[in-house]
This record gives C-alpha cells, sequence and structure tokens, in this order.
C-alpha cells in the first residue's frame, strides 16, 4: 500500500509539474514523452495532462498553433508507447508481466484475445481510450500475432484521434466542463469503437474486392491454343 500510495502521490507532483509548464514548447515535449510512456505503463496520467494543457491554451495566452501542436504531439507519443506495446507482446510472455498473471488478468488478457481475432480493428481502436485496457489489447496484439503491418495503421488512427479528441475535451474543460478525465475516457470509447467499425467494415470491403479482381483477372477465360 505505501508503494501504491508513493507511486500515486509521484504521479500527482509530475503532472502538476508538467501542467505548471504552461502553453509553452516544454510541454509538447512532455506530453509526447508522457503519452508514449502511457502507452506500456498505464499509471502515467496522459490523458488528464493534454486534457489540462488544452484548457490552459483556452485561459492563457497561447499561439494559434498551438493546440493542433499538442494534439499532434499527444498523438506521436500515444502511437510510439503503442508500438513498443506491441513489440513486448510478441517478445515477452504476457501472462508473465506484472498484472497479468493472477486469474483476472489472465481472464483480460483470454478475451482480448478472442476480441482481436474476431474484429481486431474495432477493439484495438476502442482500445487505445482505455487507460489500462490499451496495454492489455496492444500486448496481446503483439502476442497473439496481430498482423503489424495493419496494426500500424490502426494505431496511427487511433492515436490521432485520441489527441484530438482529449484537446477537444481540453478546450470543452476550458468553457464549460471543468477537467474530466473520465468523461474522456467514457467518450473515446465510444468514438473509438465506431471509428474502429467503420475502418474494420472498410477494411473487410477493399480487401473483399481486390480478392474478387484477384479471381477474376482478364484474359483467365480466354481459350486456349
Amino acid at each position: 500500500m505505501e508503494l501504491l500510495s508513493g507511486l500515486a502521490e509521484l504521479l500527482s507532483h509530475i503532472e502538476g509539474y508538467v501542467v505548471d509548464l504552461g502553453a509553452s514548447p516544454w510541454l509538447l515535449l512532455a506530453v509526447a514523452v508522457l503519452s508514449c510512456i502511457d502507452g506500456f505503463f498505464p499509471p502515467v496520467p496522459s490523458e488528464s495532462i493534454v486534457i489540462a494543457g488544452a484548457s490552459l491554451a483556452v485561459t492563457g495566452d497561447a499561439a494559434w498553433y498551438f493546440l493542433p501542436a499538442l494534439a499532434l504531439a499527444a498523438a506521436a507519443g500515444a502511437f510510439c508507447g503503442d508500438l513498443i506495446a506491441y513489440r513486448i507482446g510478441a517478445r515477452v510472455p504476457v501472462e508473465r508481466l506484472p498484472g497479468f498473471r493472477g486469474r483476472r488478468g489472465r481472464i483480460v488478457l483470454e478475451r482480448t484475445r478472442l476480441a482481436l481475432r474476431r474484429n481486431g480493428t474495432t477493439f484495438v481502436m476502442a482500445g487505445r481510450f482505455i487507460p489500462v485496457g490499451r496495454v492489455a489489447v496492444n500486448l496481446t496484439a503483439g502476442a497473439v500475432g496481430f498482423p503489424f503491418a495493419r496494426f500500424r495503421i490502426v494505431a496511427a488512427a487511433a492515436s490521432l484521434l485520441w489527441g484530438c479528441l482529449s484537446v477537444a475535451l481540453g478546450l470543452a474543460a476550458g468553457h464549460v466542463l471543468g477537467h474530466s478525465p473520465l468523461l474522456a475516457m467514457v467518450v473515446g470509447i465510444v468514438v473509438g469503437a465506431l471509428a474502429g467499425f467503420g475502418v474494420d467494415r472498410l477494411i473487410s470491403a477493399v480487401g473483399g474486392r481486390l480478392s474478387r479482381m484477384r479471381t477474376h483477372v482478364p484474359g483467365d477465360h480466354l481459350p486456349l491454343d
């Protein structure tokens, strides 16, 4: 308990220090680094920092390009963190990692494996918006051999969507809502799941069309001499 309490206090200090940087390039760098670490170490408070940074930009005297830069910094860091988690899952037995050794951890991993096999794109997209779930999803994607080329595309889209949504919620927080990481997570899960469903259907449709084109190549039915 003392360890957890100390970790929570340390993370709180980190969050406060980062927010104190204000709307500056140093904040963008901090957001990118923390978003990356959050991809494979969930206690890092990346969402709340992005939202708080956007709120500061609204109430402070930030340049017009700061908010787009903040979204891109968050997305770039998140994308790198997701790739690292995937690589860890591909090379390290996930069942041996802390947090996945117990009965609950094994259940989460097994459900994640099944979901990735059935509808991987939607699951990876939605997982980006769940602070702990994203780590389980990306680790398991690497462990079960989810195609890396496809994972990169989905993770990039999910990270960009996550960055933009976090900044948008920060804008709303600056005007109306106040800091609400929980709202960011809930809205993000819904938006991410819908976006993932659409991307999954698009990939399936394109893949099916390409498959049909391969089976009906012009000249296949020409009579042989």
